[in-house]
């Protein structure tokens, strides 16, 4: 079988995606607007067809000028690789090049942004956004809450796929850590912009300081809120307490949900929330939101603590209760785990979709 994944290489969810395939001894090729940040996809199984020095933004109203550009290179690698399935990982951009290419059976996986937020920008917007959902042969999402975003726009069945992880990596483990075995350690494994809450985040971790000297904040991501969130930290005086760590590489990222002791994502709104299902299958509660993908993940108080967007006196409660009751701690730890075994099994979520890959092709012979 041979997949051409439209999808940014740059994206740590394009790189779980695409080795996936491979390593189920599928033929995958890649078209993307962004470039990678190192070479992840060195794989007996993988050829990039393209991918620019700098990043495409096929977002904005101007680049939509140039797609035909963009459609006419994809036709080229089609005709090159002989995709069995073309499959855009991202609704609007990449779906919009793979739905002008006109080529069957084509697959779109919804993200998040693309269906909650992109089609309320304006008629044009959601008017292209079914355009490309007419299109495909198959919609696919990773939660239940992009699945009914995706109903607003056109109502048609959507496969419902977790983005699951790989349960033999992430799991509780001894690591090298870069802090103390007397340290609570609150972190954040998050792009550094505003929708995220971060800030959210540093104000409760200053409530919480005063009494808890021994708390530790590890920040990692990269964003366009470095700056801001730095110097926020240095006015509420825990500028000593925090480690910025900048973008991990994927490969390495389990080893920090084993350095800290409790997960914080607090977004604004979230479409599924990877992270907080990494952390929970390393056995680190997680303390997030009460909306969209989260709430979906994290079902009830027994897998970890829900609470309001934005208030920074909620968020502080729940992790004080982590770092007092260790009873609860420890069986949070425990349900979490077990509850992202059962359900979000990266493996299984693989078979899945390859196994949706198979039925579109017998449905083409």
């Amino acid at each position: 079988m041979k997949i051409l994944l439209l999808s940014d290489t740059y994206s740590e969810h394009t790189e779980k995606w695409a080795l996936g395939l491979a390593n189920n001894g599928i033929k995958v090729g890649l078209f993307s607007f962004n470039k990678a940040s190192y070479d992840w996809y060195v794989h007996e199984n993988i050829t990039v067809f393209f991918e620019p020095d700098t990043k495409i933004n096929a977002e904005s109203t101007l680049t939509k000028l140039a797609y035909l550009k963009y459609v006419s290179i994809l036709k080229k690698i089609i005709k090159q690789f002989e995709p069995d399935i073309l499959h855009a990982h991202y609704a609007t951009s990449y779906g919009l090049v793979g739905a002008l290419t006109d080529f069957h059976p084509f697959v779109i996986s919804c993200w998040g942004s693309d269906v909650m937020k992109f089609p309320n920008k304006n008629f044009v917007a959601k008017s292209i956004l079914k355009y490309n959902f007419k299109k495909a042969d198959l919609l696919c999402a990773t939660s239940h809450t992009i699945e009914d975003y995706i109903n607003v726009v056109i109502k048609t069945p959507v496969s419902v796929i977790p983005f699951g992880i790989n349960i033999e990596e992430f799991k509780p483990k001894q690591v090298a850590s870069l802090f103390n075995v007397n340290d609570f350690v609150l972190g954040s494994i998050k792009p550094l912009e505003s929708l995220y809450n971060i800030d959210i985040l540093m104000k409760s971790f200053a409530k919480l300081l005063p009494t808890y000297d021994n708390l530790k904040l590890l920040i990692i991501g990269e964003g366009t809120e470095l700056n801001t969130l730095k110097e926020l930290c240095k006015n509420l005086g825990i500028f000593e307490k925090v480690i910025f760590m900048g973008r991990i590489p994927f490969k390495e990222i389990s080893k920090y949900y084993n350095m800290i002791d409790v997960l914080v994502n607090i977004s604004e709104y979230e479409s599924f929330g990877v992270s907080v299902v990494e952390a929970m299958a390393c056995g680190t509660p997680v303390v997030v939101t009460n909306v969209g993908g989260l709430k979906e993940v994290v079902r009830d108080d027994s897998v970890g603590l829900k609470v309001k967007v934005g208030d920074v006196d909620d968020t502080a409660t729940a992790i004080e209760r982590l770092i007092n009751d260790k009873a609860l701690y420890e069986q949070i730890a425990l349900n979490a785990r077990k509850h992202v075994i059962e359900r979000y099994n990266w493996e299984d979520n693989v078979k899945q979709m390859i196994s949706e890959y198979s039925k579109l092709l017998s449905k083409n012979v």
